[in-house]
């Protein structure tokens, strides 16, 4: 038997002498660009376009034709590629150098190791961003140095994007490049040339395979007719075919010689040029009909035309690594390398032969075959390098030709016809928590938009209320209730749908789905899960079946192995050895994993994860090695794809949701690229995954070594982000493709003529940056590892790194005005941390403020290698950083504006490149951000407008999605309200108020090619190419409506989800562009979080991802000139500019902003207040700790101190002292405020309302009041809410409307808005009082509650508002209510290791749910159920410690109710002691409470024992103070129940509801009444 053959690359290579100091370590990129700067250079077209850059390599003028190629990796190979003979080579991935270029080593038959040809053969080299700095174990030069060695020119530093689109839309073009001073060079066309004579061996040469011993006879032998024939094809027929290879130069007459196949190779040029090697063909086709010939590219043309066919220059040609071509045997469609300018007319093919394969993007022929003789070619290259090697069988199949086998025989896939499927169930997530985000409404909203789409009804299940799937019109029903089993089977039984969705929820979907597969219940109702199976998920899922699956491969997971106990996890942690990295399965977001040093670390690891979880993988460190992650697409006819691949800035050893993430990867070579993109298909194919997953990989960065860490079925976080970083709606396409479509036939909504199964080639750069708010949680360990803790994340996209990595610096603290040294020092202290902390722990113990340590470091003269010792994070991507620490030093050097001024525009342009905003040129050059933002418009320094449109420039796009950059010359799009839109862009579809059933999406056909005459069509917008810098001011900001236009609105979205700020706002944003475009106008929207629905860019008429910064929304006004904007839809962030918006002139929709500044700003509310007579806590503004404590002492403590313009309560304080009061007001969140704060009475024991409204000139259109279950103290964010109130006196009710309605009037509100009231419910009526807490002039976080509530919605009627729209008063009369809604928080206090569970005046949960009941209670139970709290529901052990007095007392009367349903009773030794003097009985017998010892003491029986053991199961502990800095019996004993899987409630207001509802929960079933109600939305409101 035949030894296995070797796989590519062939020739694995041994490890360079190379540490990557010299290439990457020790580069000053600011200086080199600056000394390159001294040589420009330009592009010139025979046309007459220019642009103008600087040159790197060579220091030569030359002329060729100008082509582009869209791979995203691979210059090496695409370089010493011999089709590029001749030509002026642009490459559309705007970074280029990045991993440097390999040693010129050759294997045992003398051929290269890394490249593909004997020397570089395109002429020149254009290129957006010369990359000085390389990065790669394999790397011994820059590319730079190399292309100087081959005497080849570059430039860098001009547009390629615009030069792209006019070869896109005219034509390749003979162009040249221009170095310097010297004089232009003759124009060349070497298309008049015999390319392939220039580039094909002069005389032949045989090479021989390595053989086994065991082999027997002579392997076949293969005539290759070299016509530029890359080293990779004699690769594959050498190492894998095993065959004896004569190569010969074109014109060899081989027909005279005896020879096994024939092989016409890959070559550049016209085929025609090539008549001998045709003649040849023609003769040996006559003379041996059974010979076997095989043809790539250029012998795909030759045998073509040998046959009798015709060949054609193409427009542009094909050069790219990602044409989808489709078998025309079997339907099924691979992703192909290509590089050619000619093309074989398939329209009239001779006698006997047929078309073999189809491009399924422009309908050109890739393939023929004949239908009787041995012969066959294909246009693209199966051998791919660079490149995918999807096709490489077509080599199996001519070697089986060769060694005589019958026939070519390729695997088929049947045909499976769309499942019939009416009705499908769509589980959601739930809630957001830490790990499990907003990321699942967007994907969740696409799949319900695909079933729509299908005319298939959908039945949603999701209680989380705040989202947009939950919409009305989107779903056809919607369940507000947990999804839990229990809940979603009632739900089944009710609605039987034939089909279910259990992969666009997350975790929470996929583990529900396991559950109902596992007990039967989908069997029994005859449920057919959709997409992947269940099988295919647990195996994934299930640690030891992945990996015995994927070693069945031949691949490697990391060393590990699964426990399910604390004994077998020990043994394994000592066989694998220390240290480990300890995961619990079937867990999200890196619950209850870490990595363990010894057995003590080992022991608190598994004591979290068993918690969590019943089963535990202990895995060997992988920690340094890089993590990568490819998103992959596969449908049932086995189509598959990668759609993206990304790269973690941080290497091994941080959760990927922790990471900073790169798209596309940096730092991968070819090779690494497309051996793991080959690994991805082939185990999403053996685990029969249908639709989307995620593999990740570890990869050491010394060598090729790699491991498969994991593979997600289902879409996740980095499928939303893979999503909006690359264009394609992957989960749109997984519902498709659930339902039963395949790839080919569904269309790439972008471009709208090519087909959905393509591979996204990139032109920009995208990087994702985590958001942390670990300060509002003073116990948890800010290091970084693999739990995560982040809560949301912001993505911003470029055409350089380091513009990118600035943006989302700046994203994600909208204070850091981006790479910044100064922002590390105030964060730290604003997190009561100190500044002298050691630098070097921070840079190797990664935290929050990591990016921004390393930027310190760098101002304390680390140097890049220094960093990356400590950091382990590539040395490419320190080098970036370090050009941008550089340039702020060059620009701090010159300390004023006058010398930057002096410095020139183009070194101004080259700053903004590299992504300083104003803010932070200013500072460096001592002025302000206003005098840049004039410099650079007299200087005509401004944004680019650029597309995201999937295919690099490639095809027209029709997408509206956009992005600014620096780095470029030309507008994509001309501003919107001048541009005629598609019609399927110039309305809303349907979804948004549900105006009917969509139409279903019509197939995707293959395109027939079109041969035609190039024309000339228009150039892209406003090109400014050579042209000299305007020394004219912009025009000031014409807002007003033109009458010829259609009126167009700039919606700001809510940036990233932090606590305070999440889906809400989303959800508002959404409803207000809907209503926008509802109504007639165009909506743009700016924001710049990949987990929303507003980023969608079919929500809007235009997305900008962008930051929600003064500089950027100012620059898209200034292009878009807009009719108005909106600020009061997405939270605080878009509210905070509104003030310095409208003072530059820009137009704000509704309420002033004079007047939202007078609510934001406590003082000057306060005073407002004052004048009104509105009753409110005493007050005071201060400046001085005096005047604070002077205030303090006279009203007592305690004292509430509040900063302005915040979200969520943060830098929020109760004070209960003088030495509490003298700390906080040290912190930088206080003494750096830019506006006033004040400091107020703290109230205690008053009742909580929340009041939303809508204003319209001042007057209420629409009000909602809702009652919370906590008293005042509790934010209002964390605190459960019951609409309508319960509770509160008719008198209550009025001096709310009241004081709102005069809030309202002051204000002269129009739109939104939301007040807090305080009362205290006094049975007298002159006792009780209510006091506003403070008024927020926009949306609210209650708005969607309200609004799905009493399905009025809200933000549509002031969106209609701020529009000068008449909208009449909406009543609603809460008396006809038929139920109940509960709001309740998600907490994520078990993600957050060390937190102590606990609420006050400062936000802490990350989410909410909301469920509907026939009363208050069920409403409360299933809300909190759905919040993730396990209630017992069967008698078990409770236990009390509550700390005030107060709290002890009011428990006396419920304690009654818990006997009598069966509860024991435990108590810590205050708590018992005081009950046990009250002496509490029921029906004459006093109930028993039970001593349990605190968490401190070891004292038996105690709270710790009691709770592992599980004789305790509910705890209600009330912490008896309000701050806690751990440590404390309390915070032990609520986290020992919180890790331990107890049911945990630490406010007594909201443990008394509890209790009375369990009991009438216990009451009802008792008399045999079933407790539960279940009713869709619809239901409730008599919809449908």
């Amino acid at each position: 038997m035949r030894p296995s053959r070797a796989e590519p690359p062939f020739a694995p290579p041994p490890r360079p002498d190379n540490d990557g100091k010299v290439l990457a370590g020790d580069v000053d990129e600011f200086a080199d660009w600056e000394q390159a700067m001294k040589t420009p250079a330009e592009l010139r077209l025979k046309s007459g376009e220019r642009w103008r850059g600087f040159n790197f390599g060579a220091k030569r003028s030359i002329a060729g034709e100008v082509v582009f190629c869209t791979a995203m990796m691979g210059y090496p190979e695409s370089l010493t590629d011999p089709s590029f003979e001749g030509q002026i080579l642009v490459l559309t991935y705007p970074i280029v150098g990045n991993y440097g270029v390999p040693p010129d080593e050759t294997d045992e038959q003398g051929i290269p190791r890394y490249f593909e040809g004997s020397r570089i053969y395109p002429v020149a080299v254009v290129v957006s961003e010369y990359s000085f700095a390389a990065s790669h174990y394999s790397a011994v030069k820059s590319l730079s140095r190399w292309l100087e060695e081959h005497k080849v020119p570059g430039i860098s530093g001009v547009d390629t994007r615009a030069i792209t689109k006019r070869l896109r839309q005219e034509g390749s073009a003979l162009g040249a490049v221009v170095v310097g001073n010297d004089a232009a060079p003759q124009w060349e066309d070497p298309n008049l040339k015999n390319l392939v004579a220039q580039v094909s061996v002069s005389s032949p040469k045989v090479y021989h395979p390595i053989r086994d011993e065991t082999e027997e006879g002579k392997p076949p032998l293969v005539v290759a007719v070299d016509c530029g024939m890359k080293f990779n094809i004699v690769r594959y027929f050498v190492h894998y075919l095993r065959v004896r290879l004569k190569v010969v130069p074109w014109d060899y007459d081989f027909t005279k010689e005896e020879f096994d196949g024939l092989f016409i190779s890959n070559g550049p040029g016209d085929p025609e040029k090539c008549e001998a090697t045709v003649n040849c063909l023609r003769k040996i086709m006559q003379e041996r009909p059974q010979l076997p010939i095989f043809g790539i590219c250029l012998g795909h043309q030759l045998l073509s035309l040998a046959a009798g066919c015709h060949t054609y220059k193409m427009k542009f040609g094909n050069r790219g690594v990602n044409q989808p071509c489709v078998d025309l045997r079997t339907g099924r469609c691979y992703i192909t390398s290509q590089n050619h300018g000619f093309a074989v007319d398939d329209s009239a093919l001779p006698e006997g032969w047929h078309a073999l394969f189809t491009n399924a993007n422009d309908g050109s022929n890739e393939g023929i075959a004949h239908k009787e003789r041995p012969w066959f070619s294909v246009q693209f290259h199966p051998e791919a390098c660079c490149g995918p090697v999807d096709t490489a069988f077509l080599f199996d199949e001519f070697s089986k030709i060769l060694r005589n086998s019958a026939g070519r025989s390729l695997t088929t896939i049947s045909y499976k016809h769309p499942q019939a499927i009416s009705k499908v169930l769509v589980l959601g997530s739930g809630g957001l928590t830490i790990g499990q985000a907003g990321e699942f409404d967007y994907s969740g909203s696409q799949a319900i938009k695909a079933l729509r789409e299908q005319h298939v009804q959908s039945v949603l299940i999701n209680p989380n209320i705040a989202t947009v799937q939950t919409s009305r019109g989107l779903a056809d029903q919607i369940y507000f209730v947990p999804v839990t089993p229990e809940f979603v089977t009632k739900v089944i039984d009710k609605v039987r749908p034939d089909g279910l969705f259990a992969a666009f929820g997350g975790q929470t979907a996929l583990n529900c789905a396991v559950a109902l597969h596992r007990d039967g219940t989908l069997k029994k109702y005859g449920v057919k899960v959709l997409g992947t199976q269940i099988d295919s998920i647990v195996a994934t899922e299930d640690r030891e079946i992945f990996k015995v699956g994927v070693e069945s491969l031949g691949e490697k997971c990391a060393q590990s192995a699964c426990a399910n106990t604390f004994e077998e996890a020990r043994k394994v942690a000592l066989e694998i050895g220390f240290p480990v990295l300890v995961r619990a399965a079937f867990a999200l977001g890196g619950l209850g994993s870490g990595f363990a040093s010894n057995e003590e670390e080992l022991e608190v690891l598994l004591t979290r994860a068993f918690a969590t979880s019943s089963q535990v993988i202990i895995d060997e460190c992988l920690k340094g090695w890089k993590e990568l992650e490819y998103e992959v697409v596969r449908d049932s006819r086995d189509n598959c794809l990668v759609v993206c691949n990304m790269e973690n800035l941080d290497p091994m050893g941080v959760h990927t949701g922790e990471s900073i993430v790169v798209a596309p990867s940096q730092t991968l070579s070819n090779d690494e690229y497309h051996r793991l993109r080959a690994v991805a298909i082939k185990v999403i194919r053996h685990f029969g995954i249908v639709g989307e997953a995620n593999i990740q990989y570890a990869l050491d960065p010394n060598s090729n070594r790699y491991r498969i860490v994991e593979v997600n079925a289902r879409l996740s976080r980095s499928s939303a982000l893979a999503s909006k970083a690359t264009g394609y709606p992957l989960a749109y396409v997984a519902a498709k493709l659930a339902l039963g479509h395949d790839l080919v036939s569904l269309r790439n909504l972008v471009t709208r003529s090519t087909t959905a199964c393509f591979e996204p080639s990139l032109d920009y750069c995208v990087v994702k940056i985590p958001r942390w708010d670990i300060d509002k949680f003073p116990t948890v360990e800010r290091t970084l590892g693999t739990q995560m803790k982040s809560v949301g994340e912001v993505m911003s996209i470029a055409r350089s790194f380091p513009e990118a990595i600035q943006k989302a610096l700046r994203m994600v603290n909208e204070g850091s005005v981006g790479f910044d040294g100064s922002w590390y020092l105030r964060a730290r202290s604003a997190a009561a941390v100190s500044q002298n902390g050691n630098i070097e722990e921070e840079l190797r113990y990664p935290g929050p403020l990591r990016m921004w340590a390393i930027a310190h470091a760098f101002e304390n003269k680390y140097s890049v290698e220094q960093v990356y010792q400590l950091t382990k994070i590539d040395r490419w991507y320190l080098a970036k950083l370090y050009s941008v620490h550089q340039g702020r030093k060059r620009m701090e050097g010159m300390g004023s504006l006058d010398a930057l001024k002096q410095a020139g525009p183009d070194f101004l342009r080259r700053v903004k490149q590299l992504g300083f905003c104003d803010r932070q040129i200013a500072k460096a050059v001592g002025d302000s951000a206003e005098a840049v933002m004039k410099l650079r418009a007299g200087w005509n320094v401004r944004p680019c407008v650029k597309q995201v449109d999937t295919l690099a420039a490639e095809f027209p796009a029709k997408t509206n999605y956009l992005y600014l950059s620096y780095v470029g010359t030309q507008h994509d799009v001309p501003p919107l309200k001048s541009e005629k839109l598609a019609p399927h862009k110039d309305s809303l579809y349907d979804s948004a108020f549900g105006k009917g059933k969509l139409d279903e999406e019509s197939g995707f056909g293959l395109p027939t090619r079109k041969i035609a005459k190039v024309h000339s069509s228009p150039r892209g917008w406003s090109p400014r190419v050579k042209s000299a810098p305007s020394k004219e001011e912009p025009p000031p900001l014409e807002l007003g409506a033109d009458k010829q236009d259609k009126a167009a609105f700039i919606v700001l979205g809510s940036g990233c989800y932090r606590i305070g700020a999440s889906v809400e706002f989303d959800w508002s944003s959404v409803s207000a562009v809907r209503t926008l475009r509802e109504t007639g106008h165009r909506a743009m929207v700016i924001n710049c979080n990949p987990e929303t629905v507003s980023t969608d860019y079919d929500e809007s008429d235009r997305l900008y991802f962008e930051e929600l910064t003064l500089e950027t929304v100012s620059e898209i006004c200034n292009f878009e000139q807009p009719n108005g904007t909106i600020v009061s839809v997405g939270g605080q962030t878009p509210n905070n500019l509104a003030p310095k918006l409208d003072k530059m002139g820009i137009r704000i929709l509704g309420t002033a902003a004079k007047n939202i500044d007078r609510a934001e700003d406590r003082s000057k509310f306060s005073s407002m207040c004052d004048e009104l007579d509105i009753d409110q806590p005493q007050w005071s503004e201060f400046v001085k700790f005096e005047d604070a404590l002077l205030f303090a002492n006279t009203v007592g403590f305690p004292v509430l101190v509040r900063p302005s313009y915040v979200l969520s309560g943060a830098a929020m304080r109760v004070i209960d002292n003088e030495e509490q009061l003298k700390t906080f007001l040290g912190t930088s969140a206080v003494v750096e405020q830019e506006f006033p704060v004040v400091i107020s009475k703290y109230i205690e024991g008053a009742r909580e309302i929340e009041f939303d409204g809508v204003g319209c000139m001042g007057e209420i259109i629409n009000y909602a009041i809702s009652e919370h279950v906590e008293d005042a103290g509790t934010h209002s964010g964390d605190a459960t809410l019951l609409l309508p109130s319960q509770r509160l006196h008719l008198e209550t009710n009025r001096r709310v409307m009241q004081i709102a309605a005069q809030l309202c009037k002051a204000l002269n509100i129009s739109g939104p808005f939301n007040v807090q009231f305080m009362s205290q419910e006094a049975g007298s009526r002159s006792m009780r009082t209510v006091k506003v807490i403070e008024c927020n002039v926009r949306a609210s976080r209650t708005v969607p509650f309200v609004s799905k509530t009493y399905n009025i919605n809200f933000i549509e009627l002031a969106t209609r508002v701020m529009l000068g729209q008449e909208v009449k008063p909406m009543k609603v009369h809460v008396n006809d209510f038929d139920f109940v809604a509960c709001k309740a928080p998600m907490f994520s206090f078990l993600r957050l290791s060390g937190s102590d569970p606990r609420v006050g005046v400062e936000m802490q949960s990350t989410g909410e749910v909301a469920c509907f009941g026939q009363d208050a209670h069920e409403a409360f139970l299933k809300a909190i159920i759905a919040s993730g709290i396990k209630i017992k529901f069967d008698p078990c052990g409770l236990l009390l410690s509550l700390g005030p007095q107060e709290d002890k007392m009011a428990i006396l009367e419920y304690l009654p109710l818990l006997d009598e349903m069966g509860y024991k009773l435990y108590a810590t030794s205050g708590t018992a002691s005081f009950i046990q003097a009250q002496r509490p009985k029921r029906k004459g017998v006093e109930i028993p409470v039970a001593v349990l010892n605190n968490a401190v003491t070891q004292k038996k029986p105690n709270v710790t024992e009691a709770i592992a053991d599980e004789t305790v199961r509910i705890v209600i502990c009330t912490p008896s103070s309000r701050d806690s800095a751990g440590a404390t019996a309390g915070y032990f004993l609520r986290r020992k129940a919180l890790e331990s899987g107890a049911t945990i409630i630490v406010n007594l207001r909201q443990a008394l509801m509890l209790i009375d509802a369990l009991h009438q929960k216990w009451s009802t079933e008792r008399n045999g009444r079933e407790f539960w109600t279940l009713q869709s939305w619809q239901e409730c409101h008599l919809i449908g």
